[in-house]
């Protein structure tokens, strides 16, 4: 009777140890946040367009081809380190590239394009970031692979880098 309390409190602590050790050794990948857009529509918004004289309507952007949509900012290091790879994707006329300049301010992103270069078919200005907030974002950069009907296939969160690259390629080829 006296060892009881004892003998439960050891199975507590010796699950607690299984617990964070199972945790330890799955095969986790922080950067793979769930999103509960996979295989739905694209949210709908409009907004001002950076590049062009009318609005961006989304409904108007995200159909007869898969699309690469890249939340980015000047401010963001880890957006120009990923920008080559989305200059890649640039090349490939099989794929529309639509950024969205997450809270940033539309000179700047301008003269940030005429030094890197221009990838983008379209940019959406998301200057309060209620379109990052529909889409789930958590911080930029993120970038979806949305297929030729509108439905959002992948999502990465981060910069691209190559491996991520080399993998998102498998993954527009299989769409496509």
């Amino acid at each position: 009777m006296k060892n009881q309390p004892l003998l439960i409190t050891s199975a507590i602590f010796i699950l607690t140890i299984f617990i964070f050790y199972y945790l330890l050794i799955i095969n986790r990948d922080p950067s793979q946040i769930p999103s509960a857009l996979i295989n739905k529509k694209v949210p709908l918004f409009e907004t001002e367009s950076l590049l062009k004289e009318k609005k961006f309507i989304s409904s108007q952007h995200f159909n007869n081809k898969t699309t690469l949509v890249n939340f980015f900012a000047t401010w963001c290091k880890p957006c120009r380190d990923e920008h080559v790879f989305i200059k890649f994707w640039s090349n490939n006329e099989n794929i529309k590239i639509v950024g969205i300049n997450y809270k940033d301010k539309p000179e700047k992103t301008i003269k940030w394009l005429k030094k890197l270069g221009n990838p983008y078919d379209d940019i959406a200005l998301d200057k309060n970031g209620n379109i990052a907030i529909d889409w789930g974002v958590y911080g930029i950069p993120e970038t979806f692979i949305i297929d030729s009907n509108g439905i959002i296939k992948y999502r990465h969160v981060g910069p691209v880098t190559k491996k991520v690259y080399e993998k998102m390629n498998i993954i527009i080829e299989e769409i496509n």
